[in-house]
């Protein structure tokens, strides 16, 4: 009865329930699991997941401070961990229902997986579920924030997947090597400088697709829901 209350949801959410991806040029969809071990097993989905961002993360941001939104998010964390198979092969029918819509239209859209997690879907799908997104390349793109230096690196040249690596207060070896690999870094300011470490900063919240857009550059993104009251250093004061 579990496994059925599950898949009557919805597991993937319109990209407008997002400030930052409601400013995106082409239709968006996100997916948002309770992050961290938010979820029945206690199981991190949020690996390199750092005290400063776990306090600040955006479960509490935006929607995400709605009780029933939060709720939400762990039902979907639960049905992960419980039933991993079958979440994933419920993702990709999902997905390939908004692709199947999307040629109909003549459309472009996008995905992002990882709204409030940190899992590579990219692989689990195409393991678990048999889907592969490189099927789906005439009409959707796909991108990501990741702290996992090793999964910006494994991806960082893929023709329909983008990730930006994320900084955080305990990440630094990491950042370099983001930096000198030319892959783009998050970095969450609390007022946004132009030049940061000698990159040049972007404002990363004029939109998700900024981090497709450009290249080589820091996506400057400004603190929300508790991240303005980090006191870690994962916010980068100004």
């Amino acid at each position: 009865m579990k496994l059925q209350k599950y898949q009557s949801k919805k597991l993937l959410s319109n990209g407008t329930t997002n400030t930052k991806t409601a400013k995106n040029d082409i239709k968006t969809f996100i997916l948002y699991l309770a992050p961290h071990d938010q979820n029945s097993k206690g199981i991190t989905l949020c690996s390199h997941a750092s005290i400063g961002c776990i306090k600040a993360c955006l479960f509490s941001a935006g929607r995400g401070k709605f009780t029933n939104v939060q709720n939400a998010r762990t039902e979907k964390a639960n049905y992960f961990v419980e039933y991993k198979k079958e979440f994933l092969n419920h993702l990709a029918k999902e997905i390939n229902t908004k692709v199947k819509t999307a040629r109909r239209k003549g459309e472009k859209i996008a995905f992002r997986l990882n709204g409030t997690s940190d899992l590579d879907f990219v692989y689990l799908l195409k393991k678990h579920a048999n889907f592969d997104i490189l099927d789906t390349k005439d009409v959707a793109i796909y991108y990501d924030y990741t702290p996992n230096i090793k999964r910006a690196i494994r991806y960082k040249n893929h023709p329909l997947y983008t990730v930006t690596f994320s900084r955080k207060e305990n990440n630094p070896v990491e950042t370099k090597i983001a930096f000198n690999e030319g892959i783009n870094t998050a970095v969450v300011f609390n007022k946004l400088p132009k030049v940061w470490m000698g990159k040049k900063v972007i404002d990363g919240d004029k939109s998700d697709l900024q981090m497709i857009k450009h290249k080589d550059v820091i996506l400057g993104l400004i603190a929300k829901g508790d991240a303005k009251k980090d006191k870690s250093n994962f916010v980068v004061t100004i």
